[in-house]
């Protein structure tokens, strides 16, 4: 899967990716290859990530997300 997550003022990361989990509005949740597409608002928290077998966090406030085809695309406020 692709993720990328960007803000207002730079690209934040652009890559593949095993899993990604999300502070959606309504609770966290979950992508994992061939997920449904979806669009979510986010709220403040972590953005967690799997690249090779290592997890990143990236702390958020707000933003949203769309899942389409295997890539996440995350607009963000740090």
């Amino acid at each position: 899967m692709k993720l990328v997550i960007y803000s207002p003022e730079k690209t934040v990361f652009d890559g593949e990716v095993e899993m990604v989990e999300l502070p959606g509005g309504k609770g966290r949740f979950q992508v994992l290859k061939d997920h449904d597409s979806l669009i979510s608002t986010l709220v403040a928290g972590d953005i967690r990530y799997r690249v090779n077998g290592e997890e990143i966090r990236q702390p958020i406030l707000s933003g949203y997300v769309e899942v389409h085809k295997n890539v996440i695309s995350a607009c963000v406020y740090l």
